[in-house]
């Protein structure tokens, strides 16, 4: 039994008499004369409700703020806290089938539980919540029989760890924090969530402001969310993914929260594999294939299974998972099907093809006749794609990336394949990768000549530009197009190399035609060549490194 029920609980007064027609006829008199009443002017009658409305809001506005407490007041509140818990637990043992006995003493500590919110505008005092071992009987709390009392807390731990509290009074909230850490927070949330009904309003409530906890957890110290995940959150997470519920902004939280836990945690990442995650993963986006979602907040949810997969991608192991679970057929229909998940799908297929991690993933993509679909989007850059899904440079650069990593890690059949494909068509894909060369060189030429403005400023006013300058002016550039221009100038030198000689004749004469340069081609191979990530091992790093400056000499 709730809170909510024991308030309205009542024993029974007998067994009430049956309404006779006399009463049915009272009844239906009451009724016409309220229909007259209130039909004879349902304006007024809704003018009055909004006028109420409006003096009950301005009440609230008027209401004054719970004053500040100091250090001898909390202590107090926290002593009473304590006795009601203790009480209650006395009360529902001597009394455990008869909940009317030990009424009084759940509402008295869900009103205890209710007033410290205010500690949570008060983060200098955190400290004496620990020191006083409340941190221990709140979490308790969170496995009391009445989940009206667990999701009160849960309400609480939320507010205490809202980030804008958190970047007050450090000291204190660190004290609180590494408390809640030790006592293992999220495992005990997550056994709290595991045994709430979200069809009930206030227990879904409940489940948001868990997330909500985690999310400012994590927020404030990213290391907890690899504690979190191990601590259950992340096979939760999975499983609430995976319930046949309606579409709510739990799953849409939920689906947030994982994001967060596997953004830069390769940790989390190989969890997610183990746990069955990515196959679970591709199980929701499969839902997208054939129908879009059906408002924002949706989208929104789709956009983050989504990008959950390509973090999940970027951990070599969840690649095979990836191929072993047909997400590549899964990619590639999509793609066919022209649905809002269709870029975001090319996205996944870049994650999973990209670097030798990737040469598994690129052969298998061949063979399932992946090229009948990529080369297309290659060709022309689909309409629509603002805000909810990629914008037409970030679409230019996941096929662009594609078609990279297929060059680099197929051989064999499947390569001779990739290569036809410039040829065919009177060269019609060749001409698409000059008109692409051009459209981001010129990108290039015009953040070039604002930085270049920049730096005349800095000399002109004696500032010396600093390594950290010289790395931002660098991703500048790369954010400007620099990036795509790359992929698109290593495409077109991989098949003037490897292909017909008829391929190089033609990038040639474009060249010719539209007054480019050899010249720049290759300055811009060798640029992208000095900076090949350091993320990557040395063996594999001076391996592609040789190769590009081959192809530079090739071309």
């Amino acid at each position: 039994m709730n809170v909510g029920e024991l308030l309205t609980f009542q024993p029974v007064k007998g067994v009430k008499r049956a309404p006779d027609e006399d009463d049915d006829d009272a009844n239906i008199a009451r009724f016409k004369s309220k229909k007259k009443v209130s039909g004879e002017s349902g304006f007024d009658q809704r003018k009055a409700a909004e006028s109420e409305r409006d003096r009950i809001l301005e009440l609230v506005d008027q209401e004054p703020e719970a004053p500040p407490i100091d250090e001898s007041q909390l202590k107090k509140m926290l002593l009473t806290f304590e006795k009601r818990v203790v009480k209650n637990q006395e009360m529902r043992i001597k009394f455990q089938d008869k909940p009317e006995k030990f009424m009084d003493s759940e509402i008295e500590l869900n009103e205890i539980v209710q007033e410290l919110h205010v500690v949570a505008t008060m983060p200098e005092l955190y400290h004496i919540l620990v020191e006083l071992h409340t941190v221990q009987s709140l979490l308790g709390l969170l496995s009391h029989d009445n989940t009206d009392i667990s999701v009160a807390v849960v309400s609480l731990l939320q507010e205490l760890t809202d980030t804008e509290t958190l970047t007050e009074s450090e000291e204190d909230v660190e004290i609180l924090i590494d408390a809640l850490m030790k006592e293992q927070l999220v495992g005990t949330l997550v056994q709290n969530m595991e045994r709430l009904d979200e069809t009930v309003p206030e227990e879904a409530e409940g489940v948001h402001n868990t997330l909500a906890t985690v999310e400012n957890l994590v927020e404030y110290h990213p290391e907890f969310g690899t504690e979190a995940a191990q601590q259950g959150l992340l096979q939760w997470i999975l499983k609430r993914l995976k319930a046949k519920l309606p579409f709510d902004n739990n799953k849409l939280y939920a689906s947030e929260i994982l994001s967060i836990l596997l953004q830069g945690n390769n940790d989390t990442r190989q969890l997610l594999g183990e746990l069955d995650g990515i196959d679970v993963l591709l199980q929701q986006v499969n839902v997208y294939k054939k129908h879009d979602p059906s408002n924002n907040e949706e989208i929104e949810m789709m956009e983050n299974l989504f990008d959950c997969l390509c973090s999940a991608l970027m951990v070599t192991v969840n690649r095979g998972r990836f191929l072993k679970g047909e997400g590549l057929q899964l990619m590639n229909l999509m793609l066919r099907e022209r649905k809002l998940s269709r870029s975001s799908a090319l996205k996944v297929l870049d994650y999973a093809m990209i670097g030798p991690e990737g040469a598994d993933n690129g052969t298998k993509f061949v063979d399932i006749l992946g090229l009948r679909t990529i080369f297309p989007m290659f060709m022309k850059t689909p309409k629509g794609h603002k805000k909810k899904n990629a914008g037409e440079e970030e679409h230019e650069e996941h096929v662009s990336s594609v078609i990279t990593s297929l060059l680099k890690n197929t051989s064999g059949t499947q390569r001779q394949r990739l290569l036809a494909k410039f040829t065919e068509n009177d060269h019609a894909k060749v001409d698409r990768l000059m008109e692409l060369h051009f459209k981001y060189l010129e990108k290039v030429h015009h953040v070039d000549n604002q930085i270049e403005k920049e730096r005349q400023r800095l000399k002109a006013s004696a500032q010396e530009i600093s390594e950290g300058m010289e790395e931002d002016f660098y991703l500048r550039r790369l954010d400007a197009g620099l990036f795509t221009l790359q992929l698109v100038d290593y495409v077109m030198m991989e098949v003037c190399s490897s292909g017909a000689s008829s391929i190089k004749q033609r990038v040639l004469q474009m060249l010719n035609l539209r007054g480019g340069s050899i010249k720049t081609i290759r300055n811009i191979m060798r640029e992208y060549a000095g900076n090949i990530g350091d993320d990557k091992d040395p063996e594999t790093r001076d391996a592609e490194q040789k190769r590009l400056l081959q192809l530079v000499d090739k071309f």
